[in-house]
């Protein structure tokens, strides 16, 4: 049996966590952006591009799909995207799944992106991990709250304010982001 081959140099050093943060949800689907995919890869967005359009057999809408504009526009307001015009983004950009970034490493077919999708699956992996233990501990509240209220009854104020705080620390509501920029003074401030 070869011995494996050692990966190129500094592609060992990208954290799961780095790439996690690359992965968004998209029509239900946790995507990468054909942009953050090309920047892992060490190639141009457009090179990319046309190597799926070239191999497109390999890529059905389960694996690859192309944003709406709406899509985009509410990815674009995430600073998940570029803007269009000055140098940004003339079309929609396409997002992969996980099974379209493991068809990706055959279309590249380059050392760099084998290590890269290993890299990327990794964090794939990881994701579903904390998701489903998310869901486990979910599950074991309501067995918990069905149990409690069996025994003591629903009319115990403090036991349902405390299942509501802990729904709340397992589904906290999303933050509002910020806007980047400046904000000129509104008047009387």
């Amino acid at each position: 049996m070869p011995a494996p081959k050692a990966q190129p140099a500094g592609l060992e050093l990208i954290p799961v966590p780095a790439i996690q943060k690359r992965i968004v949800v998209v029509r239900e689907h946790h995507v990468m952006l054909d942009e953050d995919l090309a920047a892992l890869y060490g190639v141009e967005t457009r090179r990319l591009v046309e190597q799926v359009k070239r191999n497109a057999e390999r890529f059905p809408p389960d694996f690859m799909f192309q944003l709406t504009r709406a899509e985009a526009a509410a990815l674009r307001s995430q600073s998940a995207i570029s803007n269009t015009g000055r140098g940004g983004r003339r079309y929609a950009p396409y997002v992969f799944t996980e099974q379209g970034v493991a068809m990706l490493s055959g279309v590249l077919r380059s050392e760099t992106a084998v290590a890269v999708n290993i890299a990327i699956m990794r964090a794939f992996v990881e994701l579903r991990r904390i998701a489903s233990s998310y869901a486990a501990i979910e599950k074991r509240l309501e067995n918990l709250e069905r149990e409690t209220q069996a025994k003591v009854g629903r009319h115990d104020q403090q036991l349902e304010a405390i299942f509501a705080a802990l729904r709340q620390l397992i589904n906290p509501p999303p933050r509002r982001r910020r806007p980047i920029g400046f904000s000129p003074p509104r008047d009387g401030e």
